[in-house]
């Protein structure tokens, strides 16, 4: 869809010169053909940025009249890009790290300050997946990651931010705790997984002393496939959950009768609609902490749900009591 609105004015002018001055072909010198501006959103602000571009006059050389713009221009935006890698960073992690919609990384941009439509945040999204891929893919980088611990601990895992989509397979260093490959697939087979689990074997220069899981089955299988003899383990955390179990369910019955002895919460704020009295203000305060402890979990085995609203609901009903104290009575 085409742009309905104008670009945001630059906040200010950011003027980047070339540091190179000899020409990396022929080692002549690179004369100051023009300057070209464009304009980069970034966390901070819109940017104009005003760039001296080079060349080499020399008709012999290689190089010769290829302009060569300001290296600090890449730290700032890709090329042709409009919004900065601040920007691209952030959606990434705003993605996969804290599983975020589209819809919602949009509307934390526009909190922000940072003008963008949905499609140029799945764009930017597309652009984040590409940089981190190439990233991973350098074996340089992996071997000089693992070289100091001298063997390597592999965590497989996958994320699927939202159902139908590809997963994002992650394969991950114990040891450093670096990334080692990140890969989206259509499908997650026994031969899908054991493919990257070869890439990485093939990639690293240090054995590999163990592998950890959720355990699920595809992944078991191409763990026994690709690293034969390696020893495999169950997730620290997702043996506790399996071992908790019995007390997981024994707390969510506790939680579901909690629940029950708070319904009602709906019909005490139409009681005070219209009123902005300091009361009326207190009262609908003490609903939406109510309200938020029956609608936010806790996260077993770390956190017990049950217990989390058990705690959440007594600290309403002390408050209750401190004010029954002060007042005489409690809010009518």
């Amino acid at each position: 869809m085409a742009r309905r609105t104008a670009r945001p004015q630059p906040d200010r002018t950011l003027e980047l010169p070339a540091l190179t001055r000899d020409c990396p072909a022929c080692g002549g010198p690179l004369w100051a053909a023009y300057m070209t501006r464009r304009t980069v959103t970034t966390l901070e602000g819109t940017i104009g940025l005003r760039l001296q571009v080079r060349r080499c006059r020399d008709p012999l050389c290689p190089r010769y009249h290829v302009p060569l713009r300001p290296e600090p221009e890449g730290r700032i935006a890709l090329p042709e890009h409009e919004f900065g890698l601040d920007i691209i960073a952030l959606i990434g992690t705003l993605r996969h790290a804290q599983h975020r919609s589209v819809p919602e990384i949009h509307a934390a941009l526009a909190r922000r300050g940072v003008t963008a439509c949905l499609r140029t945040v799945t764009n930017l999204l597309d652009r984040y997946d590409e940089l981190l891929a190439l990233s991973l893919s350098d074996v340089g980088r992996l071997r000089r990651i693992t070289a100091s611990a001298g063997r390597v601990i592999l965590a497989i895992d996958g994320l699927q931010p939202d159902v139908g989509h590809e997963v994002l397979w992650v394969i991950r260093d114990v040891l450093s705790g670096e990334v080692l490959l990140a890969r989206s697939l259509l499908s997650s087979t026994q031969d899908d997984l054991a493919r990257l689990l070869n890439e990485v074997k093939e990639a690293l220069e240090v054995p590999i002393a163990g592998a950890i899981s959720d355990g699920q089955d595809s992944i078991r299988k191409a763990i026994a496939k690709a690293l034969p003899g390696v020893p495999h383990q169950l997730c620290h955390f997702h043996y506790l959950r399996e071992a908790a179990k019995p007390i997981y369910e024994a707390d969510r019955h506790a939680k579901k009768e909690l629940k029950k002895r708070v319904r009602g919460v709906r019909p005490i704020e139409r009681k005070v609609e219209g009123r902005d009295d300091p009361e009326a203000r207190a009262i609908r305060g003490y609903c939406a902490a109510v309200r938020s402890a029956l609608t936010d979990d806790g996260r077993p085995p770390l956190a017990a749900p049950g217990l989390v609203l058990k705690g959440r609901l007594e600290a309403v009903a002390q408050s209750l009591d401190r004010v029954e104290e002060k007042r005489g009575s409690r809010p009518n």
